[in-house]
């Protein structure tokens, strides 16, 4: 399975990947992992990203392709991923069509977790707190819901186009959730 996991901040995504990727066998992809892992590491790429990330803002297109593209050649993903937090751009969704292509594979779904934006504010506020994330402060937090409207949202309507979206519930108790996108993906399995 060859899947995306999209949603606003705070939606669910970082939670329910680990049990999507191993119920279908195939590595969850976090870039905001990937990133962090970086920016804790103090590499180069941690450096550039790690003052974008503080103020809320996506790392540029061209910087998250290639570490995607790097991620995916990686042999854990050659009979699929679960990508979470890509693509967040046109361009990306562009840049992933094209990799794809260039292997002869194609997405099979696109698992969208919606929830209502002033429950996912608490829910990060919440989080910040035990997490102790300095990126979730309550102006982070709104701001990156607004980048999200304004520069993911696109996305959805793109992938919906193209008859790939599944747009779950994500607001509930973890098992519930997962229980509707397990529900949702069965589909997709089946047709396989």
């Amino acid at each position: 399975m060859r899947l995306i996991i999209m949603g606003a901040p705070g939606a669910g995504k970082g939670t329910q990947a680990p049990s999507i990727a191993t119920h279908y066998g195939i590595p969850a992809i976090s870039t905001g992992d990937i990133f962090r892992a970086n920016v804790k590491q103090k590499t180069p790429l941690g450096l550039k990203v790690e003052a974008i990330m503080a103020a809320g803002d996506y790392v540029p297109d061209e910087l998250t392709e290639q570490i995607v593209a790097d991620r995916l050649d990686q042999d854990d993903a050659q009979s699929g991923f679960l990508l979470d937090g890509f693509p967040r751009t046109l361009h990306q969704v562009g840049a992933l069509d094209d990799y794809l292509a260039e292997r002869g594979h194609q997405l099979d779904a696109v698992l969208s977790l919606t929830v209502d934006t002033e429950a996912l504010i608490q829910r990060l506020l919440k989080r910040a707190q035990i997490e102790g994330r300095a990126d979730d402060s309550e102006e982070t937090i709104r701001h990156r819901m607004d980048v999200y409207q304004q520069d993911t949202s696109p996305l959805i309507d793109d992938y919906r186009d193209r008859g790939l979206l599944i747009e779950v519930d994500g607001d509930g108790q973890i098992a519930e959730v997962s229980e509707r996108i397990f529900a949702a993906l069965s589909g997709v399995a089946d047709a396989r």
